[in-house]
């Protein structure tokens, strides 16, 4: 077998592939008229995790899960915008890790809309000037974003999908050696995540660390002045063409951020595998044991708690407080089901998703 053989194999598969993909997204065509004729949501992100689960589950050859989601993914992104185009907003700038969560999940086609906070990514969802909207809420070394948490509260909207990234950073200039450089621009969470880098190579120089509103914010900086720089994304690096002085400079190579992709008026059914998000207002925290009874709830039922954040309720000049939590389970699960309506004056349901770990 020669190298050209090959070669012609694979080109005769790829041809078999293009026209199985034009079959598929014939079919897709013919899905999306059907629900447009009658009012359906479009993004089923659960039906989704049931092709990829089957996908996995008869795979015998050398692909593995990720690389199945990364093909898949990306064909169902194509597929959505063969059935009904819709807009995404995400807190930018373009190149922002934010952005990459997006495509993840809505591939390189879709309609994108970069927004410079989170609260008007919040907003354009809310007033329906974009269909989806992709926010961070949590990073695993270093906690939520609290700002996306109070605006949850906030806004009426409901969370559609979560999305978890990698979040390698590097540090990009423009200037000769470290000993120029004036300024360096990142998010401030960014700076927290790489502050071991930091420390060690700037402890004696005399650069100013600069927060801005993104890494991707950053880079455009950086390529803007010849004695700045920036800790970003290898990508907004990339894009604003600023040299890469040092890759991977995080503290921890296991860095995860958590996104969620937001919509209004969004229900997924249950695919088996789920997180509900929840806000509890509870009355009377200041009495001993309002919240532990609330909790043995969750506890009595056997209902996985994954996390609870309190937030200031912010009415007053008292000390009181709001709940965020997740569990697992979908809000349709009998014993949630029956949870949720027992606390319906105090509770606000924001989302049951497919959870992706």
């Amino acid at each position: 077998m020669t190298l050209e053989s090959l070669r012609n194999d694979i080109d005769s598969l790829d041809d078999q592939l293009l026209i199985l993909l034009n079959k598929r997204m014939e079919l897709v065509r013919q899905v999306g008229e059907l629900k447009r004729s009658t009012n359906t949501v479009i993004y089923r992100p659960e039906r989704e995790m049931q092709i990829l689960d089957r996908l996995t589950a008869q795979n015998a050859g050398l692909l593995n899960r990720s690389a199945i989601e990364a093909i898949f993914l990306e064909i169902f992104a194509v597929s959505r915008n063969l059935e009904l185009p819709e807009r995404v907003a995400y807190l930018g700038p373009e190149g922002s890790f934010t952005h990459q969560a997006a495509e993840s999940r809505f591939g390189a086609m879709s309609n994108y809309m970069a927004l410079p906070t989170i609260r008007s990514v919040f907003e354009s969802v809310e007033t329906g000037r974009v269909r989806f909207g992709v926010v961070p809420i949590e990073n695993n070394q270093e906690g939520v974003v609290e700002e996306a948490i109070d605006l949850l509260l906030e806004k009426d909207l409901r969370i559609a999908a979560e999305v978890q990234i990698p979040v390698h950073f590097t540090f990009a200039t423009k200037a000769e050696s470290l000993a120029e450089i004036t300024h360096i621009y990142s998010k401030d969470i960014a700076f927290r995540q790489c502050s071991r880098f930091l420390n060690d190579y700037f402890d004696e120089l005399k650069a100013e660390l600069v927060p801005v509103e993104s890494t991707s914010k950053a880079a455009k900086l950086a390529a803007q002045q010849p004695y700045a720089a920036a800790v970003c994304s290898h990508i907004a690096a990339k894009l604003f063409d600023v040299p890469v002085l040092f890759d991977n400079i995080e503290d921890s190579d296991l860095n995860r951020t958590r996104f969620l992709i937001l919509a209004k008026d969004f229900v997924n059914q249950p695919s088996g595998h789920d997180k509900t998000t929840l806000i509890a207002r509870l009355p009377n925290t200041q009495s001993p044991g309002v919240l532990a009874e609330f909790l043995q709830e969750f506890n009595t039922r056997n209902i996985n708690l994954t996390k609870i954040e309190s937030r200031p309720l912010r009415e007053g000049a008292t000390f009181r407080y709001w709940f965020l939590l997740e569990c697992e389970g979908h809000a349709n699960d009998p014993d949630l089901h029956e949870i949720l309506n027992h606390h319906s004056a105090e509770v606000k349901l924001l989302g049951s998703y497919v959870r992706v770990s």
